[in-house]
């Protein structure tokens, strides 16, 4: 493109003409053509310009016969930086808001800004492709820049870096200015759906007064634009579309677009779900999700899954994304993009959360990217009772969008063929480029931000101006008949059989009003099940077959040149398992993995760092140090069209753990993992963990088997590299919804991991992982600990002698430290015990445990972590039914931070655990 702020300057086209004279090809396209024309008789022929800019071969006679003069170049060039300027911000003079004028003018939009005037508009200019015809007047190309960019639909797309992107949009929006012509029959279907979503909710509120519901009322063009979508999109392979919306308007897409009967609706207002046949807790109307198998109108069939979406709005972006990713793996080897992501935002919300940032940048990256999604804003211009003025910092709600580079149509609400035009295009440029794209639709709310609430108090003007605005449906309506395109007996029509429909679903809820939830779900979870059981699973692997799959792991391919460090651990790992002794931690996951991939079972693994791991422990990713190439060795183990999968993510905890969530709940089979760079980092994804990981099967029946790895220990790293804050899962247990567990040995976290991939059951597993244990000398296991057995949630002391005068239970790295002072003392009267497994509560080993001991009259806990963190305050209660006593604990003091950040503090505190559960260096036995 010819730099717009230049072109106006006459000593920048003298350069650039010295340029082209010297050298054709040091300047851009636009300006070869220009000069070229000047070689010719000393002025430039306009005929010889659009044959090189079209490629035509024929004369043009329309086109004027003299030739131009350097001024008639100068005012092309402002013509073209005019064109420039209203593909570039002809959005600010679009009309978009129902509630406001129109804007008329913008001084950057001005002829005059570009060095025209008002005696130019009759002079004709090259048009450039953007007109059909090959010139016209200044005044008719300002006319169809209007036409096309400040109407009902704004477009911000010049920022996009790619210029076949533009030109793919500028070739679909200008030459129908951007107002496609639509038939009768669509026009028909259009006020059918604007009829369906105005008067469920006016039934609604006629019949359930009060009850909240978040009214759609002032957006009901997203019924109309979200019906066109799915015709649209079924019409080019689309099968299935992932749906995450926040509670306005979902009840309205409820029945009017998936389908869902009106008496299922009604029977939720009234309440009266069967006490007998209720699963968990379950959750408000406007948050539950649905999953409908859809035939549209076109006859093409649709498969649709709302997600079930918490009160934190944008909370549910990624684990739509996670869903909608492992839909297109389980449908592979189908085209991806026939899997459809669709997102419906708020204006507040999506510019306020910062998920929503951490989503949108996960959209191109390997092993997330879900070849597009389509955005959907319903802005109502308000959030709650905060206007944009105070809720963002820039002019656009959706401007945060603008880092993917993507296209943005702003669209006037109240112009539903206007938002059925921009909502097809955003989807088609979707399934050309693979990416992104925003519709932000202009509307408003109708009521307050509930039914309850009286917008008045704060914004009376606003809400003024939208008492005086007629439903869209008689905006609409009208307009047809004024047009002749329906009578008044054709909208009748339509309005009677709705209110006989709304009548008939709520005569049937009245006479049986009783709910039978019946949660219906991806068929692949038909062999699992949410009832834990702590019966032992099958999890060991013989002992030739470790060996085969250590030996295939662990030798890279002949010619990859790995780095020495790393071919000699890979060969030390291998000879571990070849002598069956020293299977370090890293050498057991791999082996867990490689066993479970040979078995058929996939595994997914993503985190920050997770393909070298954090500690550079695993080294799942083997990179030449010769060429660069990579060799992922479990690749060659899978069986069975198992699929081996590790991605370093973004640097986002909330983003990536709401997709892993929501990939595992969409693939119940294998194994899914996310991992923490460091436990602590799981802070900053509390959210998903309260909202989804530990209530979302209680709430609505969707269970999971993620796996999150949150590296935990005292290490003298300080308060953030300390703690995974176990407490907080341990406070979040209830009805067997998660597991917490923190093992100690390599054998352990391998048939841990097995018995999450192998069982029936589905649990979220929350897992303590080890750093300085990753290469402890005694944190090591022998290869008859994974040909035999299975994961023990409790581990006895053998080496204690049956008539110990002490109990010691403990957790994690902590038990080294406690052996080592053991074994030093010869302190074999005390017992050391291991809860391998916080939740679900072992009762009954821990129980058998304690029979043993029942000589014992000191019974303690020891944990490296405060007082009020870690797993005292979880497990003081429950060993106190069991032993009948209270425990003692040992232990740091209460402290409002996980750790001491100094390292001199932190070898005091922790010298003085071992000191006080089993004796000083001086042999003097604590009491």
């Amino acid at each position: 493109m010819i730099d717009i702020s230049e072109t106006m300057n006459m000593a920048y086209i003298d350069r650039q003409y010295q340029l082209w004279k010297n050298d054709p090809d040091a300047v851009e396209r636009d300006w070869r053509i220009f000069f070229k024309g000047f070689e010719t008789a000393g002025g430039l022929d306009l005929k010889t310009v659009v044959r090189a800019d079209e490629g035509l071969s024929r004369p043009d006679t329309d086109l004027p016969e003299e030739a131009c003069t350097i001024d008639k170049t100068l005012l092309q060039s402002r013509v073209e930086a005019l064109k420039y300027r209203y593909r570039d911000m002809g959005h600010l003079l679009a009309c978009l808001d129902p509630l406001v004028a129109c804007p008329t003018d913008h001084p950057l939009l001005n002829i005059s800004a570009v060095g025209l005037s008002p005696e130019d508009l009759d002079t004709a200019f090259y048009t450039r492709r953007f007109s059909k015809t090959l010139t016209a007047p200044l005044k008719d190309i300002i006319r169809e820049l209007r036409e096309t960019y400040c109407r009902s639909v704004g477009v911000e797309y010049m920022h996009l870096q790619d210029p076949e992107e533009r030109r793919w949009l500028q070739d679909r929006m200008e030459p129908i200015r951007n107002q496609p012509v639509f038939s009768a029959e669509d026009k028909r279907r259009i006020i059918t759906k604007l009829y369906q979503s105005a008067f469920f909710e006016s039934f609604l509120h006629k019949k359930y007064t009060g009850q909240t519901r978040f009214s759609l009322e002032g957006a009901d063009a997203l019924i109309a634009a979200m019906d066109a979508l799915f015709l649209h999109a079924s019409e080019q392979g689309v099968t299935e579309i992932i749906l995450g919306m926040a509670h306005r308007g979902r009840l309205n897409v409820l029945t009017n677009i998936l389908g869902k009967h009106y008496e299922e609706i009604f029977r939720e207002f009234i309440n009266s779900y069967d006490p007998e046949s209720l699963m968990g807790a379950g959750d408000v109307k406007y948050h539950n999700g649905f999953l409908a198998d859809l035939t549209l109108a076109n006859q093409r069939k649709v498969r649709a899954f709302l997600v079930n979406n918490p009160s934190h709005l944008e909370s549910v972006d990624p684990v739509v994304e996670g869903i909608a990713y492992a839909r297109q793996d389980a449908l592979t080897p189908a085209p991806r993009n026939q899997v459809l992501p669709l997102l419906i935002h708020g204006d507040s919300a999506f510019a306020g959360q910062g998920v929503v940032a951490e989503t949108l940048n996960l959209s191109q990256l390997e092993g997330y990217r879900t070849e597009g999604t389509v955005h959907i804003i319903i802005n109502n211009q308000i959030g709650y009772t905060t206007l944009p003025e105070n809720a963002r910092s820039t002019r656009y709600s959706t401007d945060i969008a603008k880092m993917l580079m993507v296209p943005i149509f702003h669209v006037h609400g109240e112009n539903p063929e206007a938002v059925i035009h921009v909502i097809k295009l955003a989807f088609d440029y979707r399934m050309a480029f693979g990416k992104d794209v925003i519709v932000d639709m202009v509307c408003y709310r109708r009521f307050g931000h509930n039914e309850g609430d009286e917008p008045y108090f704060t914004q009376p003007a606003m809400y003024e101006r939208i008492r005086e605005r007629p439903p869209l449906y008689k905006i609409y309506g009208e307009k047809m008949v004024d047009d002749g395109e329906i009578d008044d007996s054709g909208l009748a029509e339509i309005e009677n059989g709705l209110v006989t429909c709304l009548e008939e679903g709520f005569s049937a809820a009245q006479d049986n009003p009783r709910i039978f939830p019946v949660p219906r779900f991806y068929e692949n979870w038909s062999d699992y099940h949410g009832d834990y059981s702590f019966a032992p699973v099958d999890t060991a692997v013989s002992q030739k077959s470790l060996k085969a799959l250590a030996a295939a792991v662990n030798t890279p391919p002949s010619g990859f040149a790995v780095h020495p460090k790393l071919e000699r651990l890979l060969g030390k790992r291998l000879e571990s398992v070849e002598s069956g002794r020293d299977i370090d931690w890293a050498n057991a996951e791999s082996l867990a993995f490689a066993s479970l991939l040979s078995e058929g079972h996939h595994v997914r693994l993503s985190g920050q760092d997770s393909a070298r791991g954090t500690f550079s422990q695993r080294h799942s990713i083997l990179v030449d140090v010769k060429t660069g190439e990579f060799h992922v060795p479990l690749t060659g183990v899978c069986r069975k069209k198992a699929v081996f999968s590790v991605f370093n993510s973004a640097l986002s905890e909330a983003g990536v753990l709401g997709f892993e969530y929501g990939y595992s709940m969409i693939r119940p089979a294998g194994l899914t993992l996310w991992e923490a760079q460091f436990g602590d980092f799981v802070n900053n994804a509390q959210g998903i963990v309260d909202l989804y990981i530990v209530s979302g099967e209680t709430k609505w029946q969707r269970r999971s088997g993620l796996v999150m790895l949150l590296p935990h220990g005292w290490e003298g790293l300080g308060p953030e590299h300390s703690s995974a804050r176990m407490e907080r899962f341990l406070q979040l247990c209830a009805h067997d919804n998660i597991q917490v567990c923190n093992p100690t040995t390599p054998a352990q976290y391998f048939h841990l991991l097995r018995r999450q991939a192998k069982s029936s059951w589905r649990k979220p597993l929350v897992l303590m992982t080890p750093k300085s244990l990753l290469r402890h000398p005694r944190a090591v296991s022998r290869i008859d600990d994974f040909s035999r057995g299975t994961f023990q949630e409790v581990i006895d002391d053998d080496a204690a002698v049956e008539k110990a005068r002490r109990v010691i239970f403990c957790s994690g790295k902590i038990y080294y430290q406690l052996l080592e002072r053991r074994e030093t003392l010869k302190a074999y009267d005390i017992a050391i015990v291991r809860v391998e497994q916080f939740y679900p509560f072992p009762r009954e080993k821990l129980e058998r445990i304690v029979g043993k001991y029942r000589k014992a009259d000191q019974w303690c806990w020891v944990q490296e972590g405060p007082v009020n963190m870690e797993g005292w305050s979880f497990m003081a209660p429950r060993l106190k039914e069991i032993v009948g006593t209270d425990p003692t604990y040992i232990g740091r003091p209460a402290s409002a931070s996980p750790a001491t950040g100094f390292a001199n503090i932190y070898k005091q505190e922790q010298s003085l655990l071992p000191d006080k559960a089993v004796g000083q260096l001086s042999g003097v036995q604590t009491g």
